[in-house]
C-alpha cells in the first residue's frame, strides 16, 4: 500500500470544546492529523485562549512530526483560564478527565504555556494514566519498563541544575540559532540575541547560548525587559525565577537596565528569539523588528502578514515547528528507545539534527529566496514512510 502524505489536511481532522461546570473555563482538544491512531501536542492555559489558536497550533504540532519524521499525528490542547487561578489545577484535571477518551487511546500530551510538565504528570498519575505519555506507553509490548525509560529520561539531571525533559526544547531552539551565526560565518561571542520569554524554553534556550558564548544582550518576562548591552549573566538571572518564569526585579545587579516589556521585539540584536506568547510578532510590530532573523520558540509566534512583511524586508523566520520541535522529537526517541537517560546522547542527536535542518532552510532561503516556512512545509508535504500504528519497544 502506498504511504500517505503526511500533512495534507487544510482543516482539523476533529475538534471538541469543552465547558468547566465548576469555573465555567472553556478548554479545546483540535487534532489536526492522526498517523497509526496517534497525534501528540501539548496542552496549555491561558486566559483568552480560544479555538482558532489551538487549530493553529495542532496544524503546527502535524507539520513538527511531520517534518522531523515521526510516526504520530499532530494535536494542541488548550484552556480559557489562568493558571496563577489557585482553582487551575482542579480546572486542568477536570479538562483531563473529559478527555479521557482520547487520552487514554490516541492523545499524547505534555507540557504547554502555563502548564509545566510536573503538573499534567501530577495531574494523570490522580486519573490513574501513570505520566503525560500514556496513550503511547499503552502500546509498548512492556508499558512498565516503557514508562520507566520515559521518567528516567524526563529527570535525568544535567548541567545548571536542571532536568533534561526540562531543558531539551530550549537546547534545541539554541542550536537553531547557533546554526544560524555559523551560516552566517560568525563566532558565537560575535552575535547578540534577544529572547522574549524566560520560562521552559525561553529560558533554556538562553542559558545554552550563553554558555556557547553568544551574548544574550536583552530577556523579558511578563513584568518587563531586562538589558545589559554587554551580555546579561543568564544563569544569575535565571536563578531568580519563580514558578511563572518571572524574574525577582528586588535583586537584580545595578547595572542591568529595566524597560518596558515591548522593548525585546525591537531589540538591535542579530537574532530574536520570541519564546513567550503566540502572535508576538505581527503587522502592528513587525516594523520595530530590529534583528537579522527570528528564531520561533513559541508557537505560531509570528502572524502570517508580519511574516510576509518581515520576509520582504529580508528578515527571515525559522518556523516553530523546526526551531522548537525538539522537544516533541527527542519525546518520540525516548519512546522509540532510540535514546535513554543518558543526556549526551540525547543532546548530540537533537544538536546534530537541527543544525543539518536549520542549514537547508537558511541556503534555500539565500540562494533562492525561498522563505524558510516554505521550505518546511514543503518537507512536511513529502510522503511519509509509516502507515501501520508504531510500536513502542
Amino acid at each position: 500500500m502506498p504511504a500517505a502524505p503526511a500533512v495534507r489536511r487544510p482543516d482539523p481532522y476533529m475538534r471538541v470544546q469543552w465547558t468547566d461546570a465548576v469555573t465555567g473555563a472553556v478548554g479545546y482538544l483540535v487534532v489536526h492529523t492522526l498517523r497509526g491512531g496517534l497525534a501528540t501536542g501539548g496542552t496549555r492555559m491561558r486566559p483568552g485562549c480560544t479555538l482558532t489558536e489551538v487549530e493553529d497550533l495542532a496544524r503546527g504540532m502535524a507539520a513538527k512530526t511531520a517534518t522531523f519524521d515521526l510516526p504520530i499525528g499532530g494535536a494542541k490542547g488548550g484552556i480559557d483560564f489562568d493558571p496563577k487561578d489557585p482553582r487551575a489545577v482542579a480546572v486542568l484535571e477536570r479538562f483531563c478527565e473529559a478527555m479521557r477518551p482520547w487520552i487514554d487511546a490516541h492523545w499524547v500530551t505534555a507540557e504547554d504555556l502555563g502548564v509545566p510538565q510536573h503538573l499534567i504528570d501530577e495531574v494523570f498519575a490522580r486519573l490513574g494514566l501513570g505520566q503525560s505519555y500514556h496513550a503511547a506507553i499503552r502500546r509498548a509490548a512492556d508499558p512498565a519498563a516503557t514508562l520507566e525509560r520515559v521518567r528516567r529520561g524526563l529527570n535525568a539531571a544535567v548541567d545548571g541544575g536542571f532536568l533534561l525533559g526540562d531543558v531539551i526544547g530550549g537546547y534545541g531552539v539554541a542550536h537553531a540559532c547557533l546554526a544560524t551565526a555559523i551560516s552566517w560565518g560568525r563566532l558565537p561571542s560575535e552575535t547578540t540575541v534577544a529572547i522574549q520569554g524566560v520560562g521552559t524554553m525561553g529560558g533554556a534556550a538562553a542559558y545554552y547560548l550563553h554558555e556557547a558564548g553568544m551574548r544574550v544582550t536583552t530577556v523579558a518576562d511578563a513584568a518587563g525587559a531586562l538589558h545589559h548591552p554587554a551580555g546579561l549573566d543568564v544563569p544569575a538571572l535565571l536563578r531568580l525565577r519563580d514558578e511563572y518564569g518571572e524574574i525577582d526585579r528586588s535583586r537584580l545587579p545595578a547595572d542591568i537596565e529595566l524597560l518596558p516589556r515591548t522593548a525585546v521585539i525591537r531589540a538591535d540584536v542579530d537574532i530574536l528569539v520570541p519564546a513567550a506568547i503566540s502572535y508576538a510578532i505581527t503587522p502592528d510590530n513587525s516594523f520595530d523588528v530590529r534583528a537579522r532573523v527570528i528564531v520561533e520558540a513559541a508557537n505560531a509566534a509570528t502572524t502570517p502578514e508580519a511574516e510576509a512583511m518581515l520576509a520582504a524586508r529580508g528578515v527571515p523566520v525559522l518556523p516553530d515547528f523546526v526551531a522548537n520541535a525538539g522537544a516533541v522529537a527527542w519525546a518520540w526517541w525516548l519512546l522509540l528507545g532510540e535514546v535513554d537517560d543518558v543526556a549526551d546522547n540525547s543532546f548530540d542527536r537533537l544538536r546534530t539534527t537541527m543544525h543539518a535542518k536549520v542549514a537547508r532552510l537558511l541556503a534555500a532561503w539565500t540562494e533562492h529566496g525561498i522563505t524558510p516556512r516554505e521550505t518546511g512545509r514543503r518537507w512536511a508535504d513529502e510522503p511519509a514512510p509509516i502507515t501501520a500504528p508504531i510500536a513502542v519497544p
